[in-house]
Order: C-alpha cells, then structure tokens, then sequence
C-alpha cells in the first residue's frame, strides 16, 4: 500500500511515527560521524531534505529521544549494532536561522537572541541541579530576564558547559540553515554588522568551545571564511562541488523511480526525469529536487514546484540588473546551451554587486546552474576552477522564462489598450489612447522646435512604431516600404494567414 505523501513535514518524528512517504537517508548519520570531522558545513539548495536530515540527527543523537529506537527500527542505520547502541546518549543543541529575516540589523540580532533564549527556557531543569554554581545559575536567570543587556555571542558556549556537566559528556550541535541572515543582510544592507556579530558568536560556539563533540550547519551558500569563519580551521566545508554526501540530500533517480512505483505511476518516470532531474553533488549525477518529486506524487501534475516555493528574488535581481554580459550568457542557457566561467565557491555577498563571476557562484550553490565539468585555473586565480554549466532542468528553465517575461510585462500592459483598439479597428479608442499619452507625456521639444512638416510627423511616426514591437510574434512589422502605387508608413501583416484573430493592417 502506497504511503501518504506529506507535504512540508520537517520533524522525522512525525514522518516516521505518521508513516508518511520517506526516503531513508539514516546512511548521512554514519557517514558524518565516522568522517571524524569536529565542524562540518554542508552547503545544498532550498528544499533539499537539510531540515529534516537535521531534524534526523537530533533523533537519534539527542539524549531526549533516549530510549526511542523504535523511530529508526526499519532504517539503514538500525542494521549497525554500534548505531543502535549510541542512539540517545548525547546532549544535542539545536537551532535553526531559517526564521531571522530581518530588514535591519536590530531585528536580527533580536531575532538571534529570540532563538538562544528559547534554547534556554528549554533547559530550565539545569537551574534545579547540583552541575552549576549559585553565580552561574543567577547569570543564567539574568540573560532570560534581560538577554538584551548581554552579549549573546558566548552563550551557546555556555550552555554546551551547562549541558555536559550535567550529562557528564560533550555536547553535539546543529545549526541549521545558518546563512539566511547573511542573505538578508546583503539584501538590506547591513552586511558588514552581521558579519561582526555572526563572527564572534561562531567562534565561540564553535572554535573555543572545549564542551564541543561534534558540529554540523547547513546551508544554501559557503559564506567566504574571511569574513564570519576566519577564526575557524577546524571547519570542514562540503559543497555542491564534493563527493562527500553527495546522495544524502535530494532524491537519487532509483528513490524517485521506486517512489512512482509505490505511487502507482510508473508510466511518468520519463517525463518526470526531463522535469526535475538534472542536479549534480560531486559525481553523483541524476540527482532530483525532493521538493519537486513529492509535490509531484501528491498532485500528480507537472508544473514548477521548486521554483515556486521561493520568489527567487536575489536571482531575479541579479540578473535583471546586471551587465550586457550576463544577459548574453543567460540567453546562451536558455538556449539550452553551455557557458564557460570561472567559479569561486566560497560566496561573497558583497562582491555580488560588481563581480560577475560571483553571480554565477550564487547561481551554482543555489541550484539553477549545474556542473558539466570542470579544470583547475592557474596563476592568480588559483581559488577558481573553471566550470562549464548548464541549466539545471526543463522546470528551471521554464521559471527563468517566466522571469524575463514579468520583466517586461508591465510596459506590455500599457500598449495593451492601443493594440487591442488597433485589432479591432476601434478608430475612437486608438484616439482616446494616443490623446491621453500625448497629454501626459509628450511636450512640443519632442516632435521639433523649428517650424517643419517634417519633424512632428517622424516623431509620431516611431512612437507608433514602437507601440507595435510587441507583436512580432504575431505579425511582420514593416515600416516605410514601397508598395503598390505609394509607401506607407506602417504594415503589420499576419504571419497566420488562416486566422482571422490577426488581421492585415496598414497605416
């Protein structure tokens, strides 16, 4: 029997406990933890499973699941009697930054602090144990008191004291989605105040952190270690780029073929590969978006989900308001093409606004763009390697169409009355139309400022023409052509001679 698919759960107890349509992705845990590596950043694009990979990892690692095997019963882990044995035996501090979207630096920051605090409340039960003394407990009441009178930045460190005096072991923390207060900020323009503030709260919470087992964050981008890792060199970085847990994010094509199998809609594999395949970790190619593929077997229609669930703002922006360049190599794409650039992953928000290679970096840690191969560069790039990238699939390049068309749909909106009237040879409201405009908009120094018959009438004449340019795909536009026994200023002749939806104009 086919399992219900739920769409937007993120908390592995209530999939697993629900018996909702999961993919067992237990393998991530046993690779992470026996890679050794004390703080690990897993960058992946939205909606690909990092919350509820994490929220997998504090199931099974946190003490207060202790006891609850039975949630990992029928998964790969549960086949290691090693895993089966450390399953809820460490203190785990969780936290996610999906939430800090703040327009200004003061409520983020707040934000942040809204998140440490309700980690504290959560471990209240450490103020009735013997594990601290009178003046920790009196700073620990003071901060939920009045947290904003205190620096925020060593509190994590704190606490993971608190906890592992308490549990008498160290603690493991999970931090998720850690850079969207940094996207926020370079949208907002309080970059280099966040940078500050996230700076010296990482390294407390990660580098000078004796209480520390073991760390993981997740995230869409690598944020340069220059500007908030600096102080980290034990931080392992794990791209889109590398092999490591390559196949613990997003659906491998046998899970989403075993899926529509399970769905009863095995005949779609083909269409649906064109639609959503297409993503590349390391070498692992034919990687799916997960949130495409369950909207999918919910819905059981094709349309742009994954695209969907964003506004993809920054992208939009990026490329709307970017260089002749940009929009060459968007159109290359497009095409179905490749471009050839050179891709330095660790992200630098504040170069997003004069480096073009920086955009193509965003792009790639994103999702949109994937890798077809690449070649290390020399001499004073060493940083960069050169990839040659494609669009990631048929649903990213339908929304890069839909974008460039909203670009350019409210100027097509205004000739709209005009168009429409010139169609239906409304002569009184193409009139209407072109005596508001003129009203409006043109002044006398527009049409000639010396006595001319001339002047005016070229004038109008391109300003009509132009109110045409948005028919092309219906008409041949000419202008100024002999024909017949004269020349006329304007013909739109149908380029479907069978309808009559388009008629033959001439002005």
């Amino acid at each position: 029997m086919a399992r219900t698919v739920s769409i937007g759960t993120q908390d592995f107890e209530k999939m697993i406990q629900r018996n909702c349509f999961y993919v067992d992705k237990t393998g991530f845990i046993k690779e992470w933890w026996e890679s050794e590596d004390e703080v690990t950043l897993i960058t992946r694009p939205r909606r690909f499973g990092k919350t509820l990979n994490m929220s997998m990892l504090n199931c099974f690692f946190s003490n207060k699941y202790a006891d609850r095997g039975e949630l990992f019963e029928k998964l790969e882990i549960w086949k290691d009697e090693k895993y089966c044995e450390i399953q809820g035996t460490y203190p785990v501090i969780f936290l996610s930054f999906a939430g800090v979207k703040g327009n200004t630096f003061e409520l983020s920051k707040k934000q942040i602090y809204d998140k440490i605090i309700e980690l504290y409340e959560s471990n209240r039960f450490l103020l009735k144990s013997d594990c601290m003394s009178d003046t920790e407990k009196a700073r620990y009441i003071s901060f939920l008191e009045k947290p904003l009178e205190e620096d925020v930045s060593f509190k994590l460190n704190e606490l993971s004291n608190y906890l592992s005096r308490y549990y008498g072991k160290k603690v493991i923390i999970l931090l998720d989605e850690y850079d969207t207060p940094m996207q926020e900020a370079y949208v907002n323009g309080y970059w280099e105040e966040l940078v500050a503030f996230t700076r010296s709260l990482f390294n407390s919470t990660f580098k000078t952190n004796p209480y520390l087992e073991r760390a993981i964050m997740t995230g869409i981008t690598r944020v340069s270690k220059e500007s908030i890792f600096s102080d980290l060199n034990n931080l392992k970085v794990i791209t889109v780029t590398n092999e490591e847990y390559s196949k613990c994010f997003g659906f491998t094509e046998k899970e989403v073929f075993d899926a529509l199998d399970e769905q009863g809609i095995s005949g779609e594999k083909e269409k649906v590969k064109l639609w959503y395949d297409g993503f590349t970790f390391g070498k692992s190619k034919d990687i799916y978006n997960p949130w495409s593929i369950i909207n999918f077997l919910d819905e059981k229609n094709y349309k742009t989900y994954w695209a969907d669930s964003s506004s993809n703002g920054l992208i939009n922006s990026l490329v709307k308001t970017g260089s002749s360049y940009i929009k060459m190599m968007m159109e290359t794409l497009l095409k179905g093409e490749t471009i050839d650039v050179p891709i330095d992953e660790q992200i630098v928000f504040s170069q997003l606004d004069y480096s073009e290679d920086a955009v193509w970096s965003l792009m790639l840690a994103s999702g949109y763009l994937k890798v077809i191969s690449s070649d290390k560069l020399t001499g004073d790039r060493t940083k960069s390697v050169m990839y040659k990238l494609a669009l990631t699939n048929f649903e990213i390049k339908l929304m890069f169409e839909d974008m460039i068309l909203h670009w350019f749909s409210p100027a097509k909106n205004e000739t709209n009355e005009f168009i429409k009237a010139l169609i239906c040879g409304d002569i009184e409201s193409m009139n209407a139309y072109m005596n508001k405009v003129a009203l409006k908009t043109i002044s006398y120094f527009d049409t000639g400022n010396v006595p001319s018959d001339e002047e005016p009438e070229r004038f109008f004449h391109g300003f009509v023409l132009g109110l045409m340019v948005d028919q092309s795909e219906n008409y041949i536009i000419t202008s100024n052509r002999e024909s017949g026994f004269g020349r006329y200023d304007i013909m739109l002749e149908p380029k479907d001679k069978q309808t009559q939806k388009y008629p033959g104009i001439v002005i």
